[in-house]
């Protein structure tokens, strides 16, 4: 039974099913269809066609701290790109150059360990803050709901002069206003496409491109702005709320991340059933909802919160502001709907400890930490061997064996250096000439030089392959070993 549904509603919904099976056939013979119990979708009619949704607007304590956020957020946004630490971005993801910069430090795709715990530390704080805050980050900090509800929404109630109020307008909007409409919102979405462009190229280049360049001259970084654009422009102007009930899965791994201790937004049915219409007197037997369906009206996902917890849910708190006003004009205390849990719904005592929350911060942690370690064995400089194309290795008159490598060499400092290669093992190898050009990187740049390795075939006599190791130091006198194998003749 879902939370807030009362005692006999399944058998009445079995009894009204059965009824319906019970129908005759259509005139033209054909089996008459089943019409569907409820609505498959929020956003779905039960015939299938699509519901627009126009949820009312409710101006309390929640919506007010959720409009601060969402104002900060979008100038946040806006600003990353343009924000510094070190001279370096604080953000920026340069795929043409292989270039991924957090926080002022660079990462490159041989950086693979870092990258994947800085992946791995993003879904673990998600798994974390799920678990303890439930769907908080949807209805909050995603800028799909951002944009939706503090942008695109007043525009649209601006437009069909809902001002204020929200809900659907009593009429339909003039074909020039929709018009008028549409233009703003590809204004709008040109902007951000510009600002998500900036995330990748910077906005110096992106400037340059916009004031001094035509689009044939950059038509890759054009493609992305206007299909970006396009994008933007259907998914706000047509898909909307959609983008959360059918696209986005976070609202599906819901199921494995909360508990029953998770913080959610849900309807106390303790206090709230029965329901009934009207004023309360002393004495009766009344629940304190008053269905007034207030909280369904303001849903910008159209579900209704007394049916328990649901996929659809983002947490906007829209139904908690909405309730409450309906509880101070009938003299009720506010928080029927509320932030709590399903286990304190259920009278079960609150856990603030329990496995969820002390095993994902552990894990965050172990992770953090690992980080730490690997990206201070990195600084100054990282290095990597990977063998040469072509034959594994190739005899040279009259005893020795030649091995052939590519380095891959990453100059994390701000100046240019030259490195220096020499063997630690074996001591019978050493390096042969390498171009010194190629061992002169630029700052903050990834370099690569051919190196061939030399040794006697006594080495790898009985194995075929040894174990080497070669030091590879800068100006400084930092060095780093790298181990790789030498192959050669058994015989």
């Amino acid at each position: 039974m879902l939370n807030g549904e009362q005692p006999g509603d399944g058998l009445k919904d079995v009894a009204d099913l059965h009824a319906q099976m019970q129908q005759p056939a259509s005139e033209h013979g054909h089996e008459a269809l089943l019409p569907a119990p409820e609505h498959v979708l929020s956003t779905l009619e039960r015939d299938g066609s699509r519901r627009w949704l126009y949820p009312k607007l409710a101006t309390g304590t929640w919506w007010n701290r959720r409009r601060v956020v969402a104002y900060l957020l979008m100038i946040f946004f806006v600003l990353v790109p343009h924000l510094k630490v070190g001279g370096r971005p604080l953000l920026r993801l340069d795929i043409v150059s292989r270039e991924f910069t957090f926080f002022g430090q660079t990462f490159y795709p041989t950086d693979t360990l870092l990258l994947a715990l800085i992946i791995l530390s993003v879904l673990i704080s998600i798994v974390f803050i799920t678990a303890v805050t439930g769907r908080a980050w949807c209805g909050w900090a995603c800028p799909q709901t951002v944009y939706m509800e503090f942008l695109f929404r007043p525009i649209d109630r601006l437009f069909e002069g809902t001002r204020g109020k929200g809900g659907q307008a009593k009429h339909k909007p003039t074909f020039p206003m929709q018009l008028a409409r549409l233009l703003v919102y590809l204004l709008i979405s040109m902007f951000l496409a510009h600002t998500f462009l900036a995330y990748f190229v910077g906005p110096e280049k992106l400037s340059d491109w916009i004031l001094y360049s035509t689009p044939w001259q950059h038509p890759a970084a054009f493609l992305v702005m206007a299909a970006t654009t396009g994008l933007m422009t259907f998914d706000f102007y047509f898909f909307r709320e959609q983008t959360c009930l059918i696209a986005c899965p976070y609202g599906r791994f819901q199921s494995v991340m909360l508990d029953r201790q998770s913080l959610i937004v849900a309807y106390d049915y303790n206090r709230g059933e029965p329901r009934a219409k009207g004023k309360r007197r002393e004495g009766e037997h009344k629940g304190h909802c008053v269905d007034c369906n207030q909280c369904v009206v303001v849903c910008p996902t159209g579900i209704d919160i007394r049916k328990g917890l649901q996929m659809e849910c983002i947490n906007c708190t829209q139904c908690i502001d909405a309730c409450d006003d309906v509880m101070h004009k009938i003299g009720l205390p506010p928080g029927l709907i509320r932030f709590t849990s399903q286990a304190t719904l259920e009278k079960q005592p609150k856990k603030m400890l329990r496995a969820r929350t002390i095993l994902y911060p552990l894990l965050l942690v172990v992770v953090l930490i690992g980080f730490v370690v690997a990206l201070g064995k990195s600084s100054g400089f990282t290095a990597n061997i990977v063998r040469g194309k072509g034959n594994p290795f190739t005899l040279v008159e009259p005893s020795d064996v030649l091995n052939r490598f590519n380095l891959k060499l990453t100059n994390r400092t701000g100046n240019s250096q030259t490195y220096s290669l020499s063997v630690v093992s074996p001591p019978e190898a050493q390096v042969e000439a390498v171009d010194d050009s190629q061992l002169t990187i630029e700052p903050r740049k990834l370099g690569s030089a051919d190196i061939r390795i030399l040794f006697p075939r006594s080495v790898t006599e009985g194995q075929g392959n040894v174990q080497a190791v070669v030091r590879i130091s800068d100006a400084s006198g930092l060095h780093r070993d790298v181990e790789f194998k030498l192959l050669g003749p058994r015989d």
